[in-house]
């Protein structure tokens, strides 16, 4: 198992520094000035909205009161009542049954994660 604490909020700790130095920037700069990956990059954002410290407007991040709550606390039930009815999914399963984008996939569960509610063993994600 991946310890999400550790490596999410090491990464959440990532966008938090950029952001702090560079007001508000895109995924595609976050992606570029944290050398994360974009998935992480998602994970990052929903863990950081989850501790209400993102805000999005438009196409751009910047460190504020979030306004992403409903999105992604939504997202974030919706996986939570999934993994409780079907125990562990990989990513791909995820994608199907929820028909949700990737991106706020990965943002739910960077929202997840801070909670502790989930563990990862390579793309299978399961409720604690």
């Amino acid at each position: 198992m991946i310890n999400t604490i550790e490596q999410f909020g090491r990464n959440a700790g990532k966008v938090w520094d950029v952001l702090k130095k560079n007001i508000s920037l895109t995924d595609l700069e976050l992606i570029e000035l944290t050398s994360l990956r974009e998935y992480e990059i998602f994970i990052a954002i929903g863990w950081l909205a989850r501790e209400n410290k993102i805000r999005k407007d438009e196409n751009k991040y910047k460190l504020d009161t979030t306004n992403l709550e409903f999105e992604i606390g939504e997202n974030a039930g919706l996986i939570w009542r999934l993994l409780n009815n079907e125990g562990d999914l990989h990513i791909n399963r995820l994608l199907s049954k929820l028909k949700i984008n990737e991106k706020d996939i990965y943002s739910a569960i960077g929202w997840l994660s801070r909670e502790n509610k989930i563990k990862i063993k390579k793309d299978i994600y399961k409720i604690l």
